[in-house]
């Protein structure tokens, strides 16, 4: 389907889901909100697309909401009427947050800031070039930085989010802080390389089991929400539910006879669900 706001494409067995904005470092709109969920649907659902790969257009990744329709329009853009109360999360702008089991990698094109975050912290792998650069204005701009703080103390030190969160737009750390910080796992230099890198390293993870990745994700996932003797339950479940899949069997073939594996399809939305 055609998307306003996003570019949504495959090559080869990779799902790309860019940020369409330039012209406004992509932000997010209300448009964008819109049609996030039905892209990572669209990519979530298509049996080809073993791995995703999430970026932008232009000099920004992401820069979290569009300050200017917020400030114009504040309802247009959350959704609810003026200093309404809500008192449950129900965001649907990552994979995570739309069931979306395949592994993701989060490549940052420029500037992330905001609300940009949650698709750092919804990603699985988060590679960035070398002249991304990373801050969270909320603060600066009269608004309250709780969802992407949360996310982050479970990345990072809680000091280097505090700071982050507390100094607003009046500082920001690049790409060597981050990688220092276990927020990022590489470095692409020069920049104009990080779509071809992004692919490569997406083309290494496709050459797995579908099913045996998105299983795989899921108990790293989900064991974040539970204790570890619970986790460890839920993940002797995911192990066991996988004997008879037909990766199970093609898999150990494939190694005794000394060829490459010829993988099931990944099962779309089914194998998506939680």
């Amino acid at each position: 389907m055609g998307y306003e706001t996003l570019i949504v494409e495959k090559r080869g067995h990779v799902g790309w889901l860019i940020f369409n904005r330039p012209e406004s470092l992509g932000a997010m709109n209300s448009v964008m909100g819109r049609e996030l969920p039905l892209a990572w649907r669209e990519l979530g659902d298509d049996d080809d697309v073993r791995v995703i790969v999430n970026t932008g257009r232009g000099r920004g990744f992401h820069t979290g909401m569009d300050v200017k329709e917020v400030s114009s329009n504040p309802s247009q853009v959350r959704g609810d009427k003026p200093r309404e109360k809500t008192d449950s999360y129900t965001g649907r702008t990552t994979a995570i947050d739309n069931g979306v089991w395949k592994p993701v990698i989060c490549a940052i094109n420029g500037i992330c800031a905001g609300a940009g975050f949650h698709f750092v912290i919804g990603a699985d792998i988060v590679i960035a070039s070398s002249d991304a650069a990373f801050l969270d204005p909320h603060v600066s701009v009269g608004q309250v930085s709780a969802l992407e703080p949360i996310g982050l103390i479970r990345r990072i030190p809680f000091e280097a989010v505090a700071r982050l969160v507390f100094t607003g737009r009046h500082e920001r750390f690049g790409a060597e802080r981050a990688r220092e910080l276990g927020l990022i796992s590489q470095i692409v230099d020069p920049p104009e390389n990080l779509i071809d890198e992004a692919q490569a390293l997406a083309e290494k993870i496709a050459l797995n089991s579908p099913g045996a990745l998105m299983a795989s994700k899921k108990a790293m996932w989900q064991s974040l929400d539970l204790g570890l003797r619970e986790s460890l339950d839920m993940g002797i479940g995911l192990v066991s539910s996988f004997w008879g899949h037909p990766d199970d069997r093609e898999g150990t073939l494939a190694f005794a006879e000394k060829r490459e594996p010829q993988w099931a399809a990944p099962g779309g939305a089914k194998e998506n669900e939680s």
